[in-house]
Formats: structure tokens, sequence, C-alpha cells
């Protein structure tokens, strides 16, 4: 029987998760199913699907909709979008709500039946703003806080046993589904013509300009590396990046060519992918990476890299904030990279396999 499924996300700016939602929107519509995507703020990097109904609910203009003082006033107006949603389509059967604004305002909504899908290391974020103030403390933990007794879905296991053995959070339910990717898809992406990737050898990284990503360690890194390759950086703020790489000396060899909606041909021409990150909920490049047959050389952050990069690509993984270690890393990864072939994890991660797991949770 088809169902009414409405996938919940801040915006579509051009993350992860945004990237993840519309993914399982198709796998949905492709399964014989009615998928909506409800989008909180009009912010979109990402194509809007032609054949899947994308709702917006604030307008562009209005900023900090989930403060404390405008909390409740948003949490009136989502109530009323659903409900006037609701009317006008029918009852959805259930919500996958992601991204902490998002599940901050439905789980104040009562949206049900709701499911929250947590996309990163919950206490690596709560360190990341203690340190931004109290404030912007206090305005994430509500977001966490605001998980409490609800049914969780933890993109993977690392996330899912740190909220279990934490018990910051005590959920309803939890359980883990691995980010879903269309392999067949990214691969016939990657093999699309593209003129601005450069010629020659390159090492690449993917990720939003960001303290969590840790742009200062690949450059820290990039600057001790004996091999001279440049280095593309797929960004959403290349101004920023390169004014970065002038800072460590390296912005003569830094091709900064902005965000891309197919990052996938710049992926798998390149001889190399760097993931420097501080924390991650999963790494989704780090998977488009190996889907595209590029060698990958990865922080072992909290949570995902070391539950892709397993056995013989464990030893490409590297302690966080050692920006010698990884350029070592890069280097020997260079010279000498296990075979890529379609290992366990591929099975876990495709598309149909991670949307039926979904569509299991539907009452």
């Amino acid at each position: 029987m088809s169902k009414r499924i409405a996938l919940a996300i801040d915006s579509l700016a051009g993350g992860g998760a945004e990237k993840i939602v519309l993914t399982l929107a198709r796998e949905f519509k492709r399964l014989g199913h009615e998928p909506h995507i409800l989008v909180l703020s009009p912010h979109c990097d990402y194509a809007l699907p032609a054949d899947i109904p994308v709702h917006f609910c604030f307008d562009k203009g209005q900023r900090h909709i989930d403060g404390l003082l405008t909390q409740h006033l948003a949490v009136k107006k989502v109530k009323q979008w659903i409900a006037s949603l609701s009317s006008l389509l029918g009852a959805f059967d259930v919500f996958f709500s992601n991204l902490d604004r998002t599940n901050l305002l439905l789980t104040k909504a009562q949206v049900q039946p709701l499911y929250c899908v947590i996309h990163n290391a919950i206490e690596e974020e709560l360190k990341r703003e203690l340190k931004l103030g109290p404030l912007a403390y206090l305005a994430m933990w509500r977001a966490k806080k605001a998980l409490n007794h609800q049914q969780l879905i933890t993109v993977s296991k690392g996330i899912e046993n740190d909220i279990i053995q934490r018990k910051r959070i005590q959920p309803a339910s939890i359980q883990t589904i691995y980010n879903p990717f269309d392999i067949d898809a990214i691969r016939h992406s990657a093999e699309l013509p593209n003129i601005e990737i450069p010629d020659g050898d390159y090492i690449i990284h993917v990720g939003r300009v960001a303290k969590q990503k840790r742009h200062d360690v690949l450059l820290s890194a990039f600057a001790k590396m004996q091999t001279q390759l440049p280095l593309v950086l797929l960004c959403n703020k290349p101004r920023k990046a390169l004014a970065l790489a002038k800072k460590y000396g390296v912005a003569d060899r830094v091709i900064c060519p902005g965000f891309q909606d197919n990052p996938f041909p710049w992926i798998k021409n390149a001889r190399l992918l760097v993931l420097s990150s501080d924390y991650e909920g999963f790494g989704n490049v780090i998977m488009e990476s190996l889907i595209c047959n590029t060698p990958v050389v990865s922080t072992d952050c909290p949570f995902g890299p070391n539950e892709i990069l397993t056995q013989a690509f464990a030893q490409f993984l590297v302690p966080r904030r050692e920006p010698a270690t990884l350029a070592d890393k890069m280097e020997q990864a260079l010279v000498a990279y296990p075979p890529i072939g379609d290992t366990d994890i591929f099975r876990k991660i495709d598309i149909e396999y991670s949307a039926t797991q979904y569509l299991k949770l539907i009452p």
C-alpha cells in the first residue's frame, strides 16, 4: 500500500543531510510511495525535484524562528502549516524529521507519528557550542533536549552507541539506518563531462567551510607534503577558503570552484580525497569517494569514518588535529592504496536497502 511520507528539514542548503533527504524522497517515489519534502526555510542550493512536491513553511526573510522568545510563534505556525497540508493532501503516514531546528519545532508541535533523524555527533556539537559561549550552548541544548522520549534514527552506530552510553538523552526508541546512496546513479553522474575539472592529478576535499571540517588542519597538512599536487576545495565559501589557504602559504596550489551540485566527476578524477573533520555523523563523502573508486584518507573522528574505512582501509584513518600525521598518510595513499571493491558497507548503504529500513517503521 502506498504511503504518504513527509521528509522534513531546516532547508535545502548544500549539506549532507539535505542531499540524503532528496535521495530518500526519490527512492520512496520509485518504490511507489508519495513523498513530500517539508522545508522550514527557502534556502536551496540543490535543484528541486520536478516530480516530488516541496513545501515551504517560513518566508525567506524570517530569522531566528526557533529563538527562546519566538519559538512559541514558530511552533504555532508549524502546526497550522502541517494541518493545512494534511487537509489538502490527506494525513501523512509518517514524518521523518532532520536537523536540530526541524526536530525542535516538530517535537514541540507534537507531530505524529514522528521519527527524528540524528545526523551528527551530539556531544561533539555541544562541546563546540560551549566554546562559543553559554547562549550558543543553551540554544543547542534546547534542540537536543527536545529529543527526549522521541523515536530516533541515527545515521551511524557510533552516534547510537554514544547516545545510549552518555544517557544525556532518553529516547523512546533508537536504531541506526545508514545513509542511502544510489550507487549506480553516483557512478553515472561521475562520468558526466565537466570542463572545469583540472587537467592532471589533484587531491580533493569536499565540505562546507565550517569549524567542524577543520580546513586549517587540512591546509596545514597540505603545506607539509612533499608531493606538490593541487588541492581542489569544493565548498560553499570559496573566498574564505582561499584566504585560509593564503595563511598557510598554499593559495597558489588551491583551486576553489565553489559548491557543485554534481561533485562526483571531481571526486572520480581526483587521485585522493581527504576528510579532516573534528566530527561527523557518518562521513557521506567518504562513501561517495569509494563508490567513485577514489582512495580516501580521513581523520578517525566521531562518528562514521571507522565504520566505513575498515580492514585494509583502516590504516588510512589518522588521529584528529594532527596535520603531520595526516600529511604522511596522504603521501602513503598516493603511492599505494588497497583495491576498492563493493565491501559489506556497500550493501548497508544501498539506496533500496536503506529506504526499506525506513519504510518498515511506518505504522
